[in-house]
């Protein structure tokens, strides 16, 4: 390849942001547990796990990640339930505590993370854009929480993967 990608300029340094020290808090405590972390992610296409994995020693605590961005990809990838599927659809309560579940038990991991929702900026089968539902999978228990985000689609997506962290993290 021609090109040189070390000088290519960065728009901003993930290492200052507050995802970046949210996602330093989560490592630590997960190292500092002994936990392990699995996402599935929808809007935010593997962001989760990829801000998890940008602070070193995140090897210890994340398991893997898995993007299922389309719909077939949450039942076949994730595990979702074609029934859950079908009857609630992908941007629901139910869709998101069934990603939480499949991202840990197709990891291995101790917390697993569902994340689905609706980025923008038009409505998707009839949810509005900036709607976010979260799953954390815990040993036996699952809870889901419900965020509504105005803004664009990054900002809905950022928005999206720090209440991702802080769930996680007080999980811990």
């Amino acid at each position: 390849m021609a090109q040189d990608y070390s000088v290519l300029p960065i728009s901003h340094d993930p290492t200052t942001s507050v995802l970046y020290d949210t996602a330093s808090g989560l490592v630590a405590g997960a190292t500092d547990a002994g936990l392990t972390i699995a996402t599935a992610e929808s809007l935010t296409a593997g962001q989760l796990a990829a801000t998890i994995a940008d602070v070193p020693g995140a090897s210890a605590v994340l398991r893997g990640g898995l993007i299922v961005y389309a719909t077939d990809l949450k039942g076949s990838l994730a595990g979702v339930p074609e029934t859950v599927l079908a009857k609630f659809g992908p941007v629901s309560p139910e869709t998101a505590a069934a990603l939480a579940r499949g991202a840990s038990d197709r990891c291995g991991a101790d917390i697993g993370i569902g994340l689905t929702g609706v980025a923008g900026p038009d409505p998707q089968d009839g949810v509005d854009p900036g709607t976010v539902f979260l799953g954390l999978s815990r040993a036996m228990s699952v809870t889901v929480h419900k965020l509504e985000v105005n803004g664009d689609r990054a900002r809905i997506r950022a928005a999206a993967t720090l209440a991702g962290l802080d769930l996680a993290r007080l999980a811990l």
